[in-house]
């Protein structure tokens, strides 16, 4: 069989691959105020999610994102439409709040008064961004298996990377819990809406939650995680001198890189130079952690082009390539302009949903196991 035909068999992509995409279609996302771009990232992330996601927990919670999207938007409106900041001459008055008078402390925002439609446009697409960040993660944590991430890290990020994997997957399965509760009492012929219903919800999905923790706990332990071997005082001290002076390093490029008045050199050989310091901090802080690998993740051309089409479209949008970025945004009552080279950029992103093979069934259907009988 090719190595063509094998990557199109199915399996899980890569996950730092997804991630690597859905954090470049985020930073793209920060990068603009246009609502078409923007739009246009929510119609790839949708069709990523559509087409290559799995049957598994978390592969059911983009739903919720979105969700939670719309409610920042409505939440961004509805403070702008409270807390304004006043309004222009020319401002198009769409109705009026009563005004509650303020302190002279509290100079520069009302309680109340006129809502302008510019207003409620400008708070509309400012929760639009905002929400465009909230889906790209909800997108990475719907496509990429967050337990298969932490395979990938350095040993001497092992522990962190456990807390962070779990703090990741704590959304997706109370999304879960809620489900199943509520399959449950439908089962039951009780009810599933209402703020009664809510309260019968709640305790059992806690309860569950409670459950998961002691299980993973519990498994966590027996396969030997926070075990460490055995490690001198002298390379404990490296490591820490290492890690200790490249952070310092990387704080030194950063601040070389963000103040134009440091020379560039500083910048750049700070960042570079602290790089490689943290880098061997972690390689020789991994080698008191042994682990081993059952069935590693594979890293070929589907992985190669989901990455590469997502950082493509965060280096375009971020270096303003073809473009002008103050004209991203819409002006009083104006309908916004596409520019072809973004567009074109994100719409590369959309061949993430294609090039990344079919996700595996997650249990044997049906009709196959009867056959293999």
């Amino acid at each position: 069989m090719s190595s063509l035909a094998a990557a199109r068999l199915p399996r899980p992509l890569h996950p730092v691959a997804w991630w690597l995409w859905a954090l470049a279609l985020a930073a793209a996302a920060s990068r603009t105020g246009n609502p078409l771009l923007l739009a246009l990232i929510f119609a790839v992330l949708g069709l990523a999610v559509t087409v290559r996601r799995g049957d598994a927990p978390w592969a059911r919670a983009f739903g919720y994102y979105l969700l939670l999207a719309l409610s920042v938007i409505v939440i961004r409106v509805l403070f702008r439409a409270v807390f304004a900041s006043g309004t222009g001459p020319d401002d198009h008055i769409l109705f009026t709040l009563p005004h509650l008078p303020t302190p002279d402390w509290y100079a520069g925002i009302q309680l109340g008064g006129p809502v302008s439609l510019e207003a409620v446009l400008s708070a509309a697409l400012d929760g639009l961004r905002l929400a465009c960040l909230l889906c790209c993660i909800g997108a990475a944590n719907t496509l990429a298996n967050p337990k298969r991430a932490l395979r990938v890290l350095p040993g001497a990020l092992y522990e962190l990377g456990v807390a962070v994997t779990v703090a990741l997957t704590v959304a997706p399965q109370l999304v879960e819990s809620v489900q199943r509760v509520a399959r449950a009492r439908r089962l039951r012929a009780g009810r599933t809406k209402g703020l009664r219903a809510l309260r019968a919800i709640a305790l059992p999905v806690l309860h569950d939650a409670l459950d998961r923790s002691l299980r993973l706990a519990a498994a966590m332990d027996s396969r030997g995680y926070g075990r460490t071997g055995p490690a001198t005082r002298a390379s404990r001290l490296a490591t820490g001198a290492l890690m200790l002076t490249g952070m310092t390093g990387l704080c030194v490029g950063a601040y070389g890189l963000l103040d134009p008045t440091v020379p560039g050199g500083v910048g750049v050989g700070g960042f570079a130079v602290g790089a490689v310091l943290c880098t061997g901090g972690l390689i020789l802080g991994g080698r008191r952690v042994s682990r081993s690998r059952y069935r590693p993740d594979p890293w070929q051309w589907p992985e190669w082009t989901v990455a590469v089409g997502g950082l493509t479209t965060a280096v375009v949008l971020a270096a303003a390539t073809g473009y002008d970025p103050a004209a991203l945004g819409t002006g009083p009552l104006r309908w916004p302009t596409l520019p072809v080279l973004p567009a074109a950029a994100i719409l590369l992103a959309a061949v993430a949903a294609l090039a990344a093979p079919p996700p595996p069934p997650r249990h044997r259907p049906a009709v196959l196991a009867g056959a293999l009988r």
